[in-house]
């Protein structure tokens, strides 16, 4: 096989990420249109990650946010966004890079886009600036939501059941979850 030197997979990862730069740069100007809301989630040891001490302990791995009715100060620049969100009843603002992102999912319209994070973690999570301290974070799916296979009741825990099939829904099998996944980043 010949050698993609124009980087393909590069290119369209990174148009990919316009798409969630884009959406989140709207949702920031104009709040959130209908019945729209998203599913982040994103390494929380990536470089440029700023979390509280409490939430790094607690999601020493990776983290996933939602974005519906209770956020505030949503910002968005070339590389991060930026929001406030309450943990607990207590405020804390996140940052969070657009390379530490793993995947984005709006289960209004189930739309979802899966990122294989390239060269975004850090070896000393230590180095994650803290931000406000909060004392829980955002609940676990249980078990019981993992089996659920209907995609608005199981919300992120039905978007990841479905990532081995994408090859299925590139080929147009499935119809309801767009869906591209690049591996070889």
């Amino acid at each position: 096989m010949a050698t993609d030197h124009i980087r393909y997979d590069v290119l369209a990862r990174d148009a990919l990420r316009g798409v969630l730069r884009r959406v989140l740069t709207d949702a920031a100007e104009h709040g959130l249109p209908g019945e729209h809301h998203f599913f982040i989630t994103f390494l929380s040891t990536a470089e440029g990650v700023k979390l509280s001490p409490r939430l790094l302990a607690q999601y020493p791995q990776e983290m996933t946010i939602i974005l519906q009715h209770q956020f505030w100060d949503l910002t968005v620049t070339e590389d991060r966004f930026e929001v406030g969100l309450s943990f607990g009843g207590i405020a804390e603002r996140l940052v969070v890079p657009f390379n530490a992102i793993k995947s984005f999912f709006d289960p209004s319209v189930q739309f979802g886009l899966q990122f294989e994070p390239s060269d975004a973690v850090t070896d000393a999570p230590a180095a994650n600036l803290p931000a406000v301290a909060a004392p829980s974070a955002l609940p676990v799916p249980t078990a019981a939501t993992e089996e659920k296979d209907e995609p608005r009741g199981a919300g992120i825990c039905w978007f990841r059941k479905m990532w081995p099939r994408a090859t299925d829904m590139i080929h147009g099998s499935i119809t309801d979850v767009i869906a591209i996944r690049f591996d070889a980043l």
